[in-house]
Order: structure tokens, then C-alpha cells, then sequence
């Protein structure tokens, strides 16, 4: 029989007193209803975040797509249904950005928390500050699009690795993402086999995975999406071949993962397989399998060594020779440990009290124009969380 009960939680702040209490417009991206009933991984963290804000004592305007579902106390719809079906076309960016000026157009709110891409293009001409989390990569053509902000946003990394790979945008800090770890089953007691679970894709190393797993002898689950063609040329190049028993080893795949089933495959598993072959700005994955008292092995890339305590929640090596061993070490670390890791450092209560911090930061550089030179030097080194 396995312990349900998890360790006790890292003591939270009390709500803010009525005269600190701010007014906060946050900017959703268009294409999922917050919080999302599937996919959404950006949705779910906003969507989060709205419902601590308000139980922090803020005043929120959620703009946001399809019904309101959050605890925010107005809500905006810029779709009312979202536009799911024409994800990457850039007309809904766009609109959503029209309808989130018209909401806001003489809105009486102390700052904007945009998370959409469109948005940030309208914060130079508001006399509030605009924050805007970053979700995707700092570079390329994304990380260019943020340079060419400059000033009219204060922007907020979801990792310091993010944060280092382009000095060039304006920093305001750091926030690691977050999520209501109450909702992820705790379990002692494991399953013998290691889960990989995430989007096939050659960056995020499912054949590496197999292959690490059968040379630790160990059995492993694959779940993800396998829905664009990109996706379905990985797969059947590299993952199907591998998949089955092999070398006296099994490598199944069970397809993609709905929130139950997630929880589910994550509670049981030994440990989690995090091969990443790129700098991953945060790997939400990781949270959520050592929210369930699963340990995580991963390699030491991107955000890796911010998110997994190594040696406690999961151990982290540096090449792909080294991943076997780090599986084998992994399966051996305390459920326990892991989940109070997640709880510590990356519950929705502690996210929250860090973009209030953010948001008091902006606001208290002695107010806020449209006189960009204005701004404080020193805002890019700022570390929140």
C-alpha cells in the first residue's frame, strides 16, 4: 500500500493588506480557454497564476479566450471560442492584441502582464508598465522580437539559463513557472520502469531515452503528442524501431498523455527520463514528475540544474555516456525529498509572490511614463525567484 500523504508544505505569506493591494490586466495568448481542458502548457501557468493573485488580494482583469474559468474578478473575452484550430497563423495573435487595446483603452489598473506575442507591441504607448513573461526561446527570431522592444516592456525570464543565452532584452527577473502541486498525486512506492514523456521531437530525446533505458536494463513508458508531421517523421525514424522488446528490454508507447493518464504514469514511474538535446528555458515535465515523488535524470542543459536538485530530486550529468548511470542513481533517491523540492521552490503560491515582487519592482522605480531613457540601469540583473 502507498503513502498518499505528502510532506508538509513550505509555510506561505499571508495576503497583501488592502492599501498594497494592486490592479493587474493580464494578457492571455488567444489559443486555449484558461485554464485549459488539454493542451496549454503556457494557459495552465497563467491561468494559475490569475487564481493566486486574486487569493493574494489583487484586483485582476483576465483578457482572455472562451469562458471565464478563473478567479479573476473581470473578465475580457477576446474570442469567444478560441481559436484552437489556426494555432501558428498569425491572425489571431493580432486580433487578440486588438481586442486586449480596446479592454484596456482607459482601464484604471497600476500594470499590464501580457503573455502574448502580439501584445507587447501596444506597451509603448500606455502610461502603466508593461510586463511580459517569455515564454518561448531568447534567441533567434523570437529573442530579436524582444530586443526590438527595448525599454516598453519589462521582460521576465522563466529560468536564469533563458535569461544568460541574450543579455540584450530588458530583464526584469527571473519567476520559474509553477503548478498546483496539491493536484499531482504523491506515491512512495514505484513501478519498475523509467517514463519519458513530451513532444516527439529530436530535441527532446525520446530514442535517447530508450536507448539509456535498455543499457540500465530497465523497462520504459513513452507518452506524448504525435500529431504534426514533424512529429510523426521523428517518430518513425527514430522511436518506432526502437520500440518493443529488445536486448531483453521493453520500450513501449502509449500515446498522448491527458492530465489523469499524466498523473498517473508520473506517480508510478521509477524515475523520469530528461535527455534534452537543446537549452530548454524550463522543462515544465521535470516539476510535475518530482511533484510526484519521482525522481528525474537528466542532462545538464538549459534549465536543468535550476529545476532539479541534484543528488536530492534527481541527478544531472553532463553527456549521454553518463545516462544509464544517472537512471540507475535516480530510481535510488527518496520520493519524499523530490516532492518537497517541488513544493519549496516551485508550488503556484511562491510564483505568485515573485511577479508581485516583479510588478512592485516596476512600479517603484518612481513611477511610471513613456520616457524610456528613464529607466533604471540595473533592472536586467534583478533575480526574483
Amino acid at each position: 500500500m502507498s503513502l498518499t500523504v505528502s510532506p508538509e508544505p513550505a509555510v506561505r505569506p499571508a495576503p497583501v493588506a488592502p492599501a498594497d493591494r494592486l490592479r493587474i490586466a493580464v494578457v492571455a495568448p488567444p489559443w486555449f480557454e484558461l485554464p485549459p481542458n488539454g493542451y496549454g502548457g503556457t494557459e495552465t501557468v497563467v491561468a494559475g497564476l490569475v487564481d493566486q493573485l486574486v487569493a493574494r488580494g489583487h484586483e485582476i482583469t483576465l483578457i482572455a479566450s472562451g469562458r471565464h474559468r478563473t478567479a479573476a474578478q473581470h473578465f475580457v473575452p477576446m474570442y469567444d471560442v478560441p481559436p484552437s484550430h489556426l494555432l501558428g497563423s498569425p491572425m489571431p495573435e493580432v486580433q487578440a492584441a486588438a481586442a486586449a487595446a480596446a479592454a484596456l483603452e482607459g482601464a484604471d489598473v497600476d500594470v499590464v502582464h501580457d503573455h502574448s506575442l502580439a501584445g507587447p507591441l501596444l506597451a509603448r504607448g500606455r502610461d502603466v508598465p508593461t510586463v511580459v513573461t517569455l515564454h518561448g526561446p531568447s534567441t533567434g527570431a523570437n529573442g530579436l522580437y524582444f530586443e526590438t522592444l527595448g525599454h516598453t516592456v519589462g521582460v521576465v525570464g522563466i529560468s536564469a539559463a533563458q535569461q544568460r543565452l541574450n543579455p540584450r532584452l530588458n530583464w526584469t527577473g527571473v519567476v520559474h513557472n509553477a503548478i498546483d502541486v496539491s493536484s499531482f498525486p504523491f506515491r512512495s512506492e514505484k513501478d519498475d520502469y523509467v517514463l519519458w514523456l513530451g513532444r516527439f521531437n529530436p530535441d527532446k530525446g525520446a530514442h535517447l531515452a530508450i536507448d539509456a533505458a535498455r543499457a540500465a536494463g530497465r523497462r520504459i513508458i513513452l507518452a506524448g503528442k504525435l500529431n504534426e508531421p514533424a512529429e510523426h517523421d521523428y517518430f518513425e525514424e527514430a522511436v518506432r524501431p526502437r520500440l518493443g522488446r529488445q536486448r531483453g528490454v521493453d520500450a513501449e508507447y502509449v500515446g498522448e498523455a491527458d492530465a489523469v493518464l499524466k498523473r498517473e504514469l508520473f506517480s508510478r514511474a521509477a524515475c523520469f527520463a530528461f535527455p534534452i538535446q537543446w537549452e530548454e528555458p524550463f522543462g515544465m515535465v521535470m516539476v510535475e514528475a518530482m511533484a510526484c515523488g519521482t525522481p528525474v535524470a537528466a542532462l545538464r542543459r538549459g534549465s536543468v540544474p535550476e529545476v532539479v536538485a541534484d543528488g536530492l530530486s534527481g541527478i544531472v550529468v553532463d553527456d549521454l555516456g553518463s545516462f544509464p548511470d544517472a537512471l540507475r542513481q535516480a530510481i535510488e533517491l527518496d520520493p519524499a525529498a523530490c516532492r518537497a523540492h517541488v513544493e519549496r521552490h516551485f508550488d503556484l503560491p511562491v510564483m505568485a509572490e515573485g511577479y508581485e515582487q516583479v510588478y512592485r519592482l516596476l512600479l517603484g522605480t518612481g513611477g511610471w511614463d513613456d520616457d524610456w531613457d528613464d529607466w533604471p540601469d540595473d533592472l536586467s540583473s534583478s533575480r526574483i525567484a
